[in-house]
């Protein structure tokens, strides 16, 4: 599968590629990582990341839901 840009992923504004909640429910699982659309609530990221990543999601919604 081929990634398509703006759909499946974009480029932050550091240049690192972010994989969109899209792609993430396609995939079909958490992969433990911390990405920052996760749809799974980090469900395989390790104490206390994944406290911390929920913690920040709360605190900022809308950086969490595009795409």
């Amino acid at each position: 599968m081929s990634w398509i840009e703006g759909e499946d992923y974009y480029q932050n504004e550091e240049g690192l590629v972010t994989l969109t909640a899209k792609y993430l429910r396609e995939r079909g699982f958490c992969c433990g990582k911390g990405c920052l659309h996760c749809p799974y609530d980090y469900i395989r990221v390790p104490e206390p990341l994944r406290t911390e990543l929920l913690n920040e999601r709360a605190e900022n919604p809308d950086s969490t839901t595009s795409s």
